[in-house]
């Protein structure tokens, strides 16, 4: 993949720091602000979003290695890789999105895929920051004093209002995309 069509902004942090959390608030306050946001989260873990004893998981259990189910409100793809290839890339996830129909993606993980990504740190956690090796973090969001090994704009991690303006003020420029 050469070049995604829309702007990606990433959110990295240690695990238990509150991406998820951070998220599920900005999510609304952009719509709000007219955007149709899109997730892409990284799993470190094993998941399953079917439910036992539904027919789309005993299909999937029969062996099926793509199965899609699709509603009048809403489509999901379940693609099992259990074939030993790699984990699936940043730019492998975005190609299952319809450009079509966003604004701009929001990414959960992907840390070291580069591009430009909003470290969420947590000072009480004793956790290093993330920013201090991973060039593409282009703001801290905190939730108390920090010092930066470099110059970058310090959000207050506890007000998700600041942050979408943030997000909108990094939309007016071209946000980097992600590599081929």
């Amino acid at each position: 993949m050469k070049d995604f069509p829309l702007p990606l902004l990433g959110f990295c942090a240690w695990s238990g720091t509150g991406k998820t959390t951070l998220l599920s608030r900005l999510i609304p306050l952009l719509r709000r602000r007219g955007l149709r946001p899109a997730i892409v989260k990284h799993a470190h873990h094993d998941f399953d979003i079917d439910k036992p004893g539904k027919d789309s998981w005993k299909l999937r259990h029969a062996g099926a290695s793509q199965t899609v189910v699709a509603s009048r409100n809403r489509a999901a793809l379940i693609r099992e890789y259990d074939d030993g290839r790699p984990e699936p890339s940043l730019a492998d996830s975005l190609r299952l999105l319809d450009p079509d129909t966003l604004d701009l993606v929001l990414v959960e993980g992907f840390k070291h895929e580069p591009f430009a990504k909003i470290e969420l740190h947590r000072p009480a956690m004793g956790r290093d920051l993330i920013c201090a090796e991973v060039p593409e973090v282009i703001a801290v969001a905190s939730d108390a004093p920090v010092t930066l090994p470099r110059p970058l704009p310090l959000l207050d991690l506890n007000d998700p209002p600041a942050i979408a303006d943030f997000v909108l003020q990094s939309l007016d420029k071209p946000l980097p995309r992600v590599a081929p």
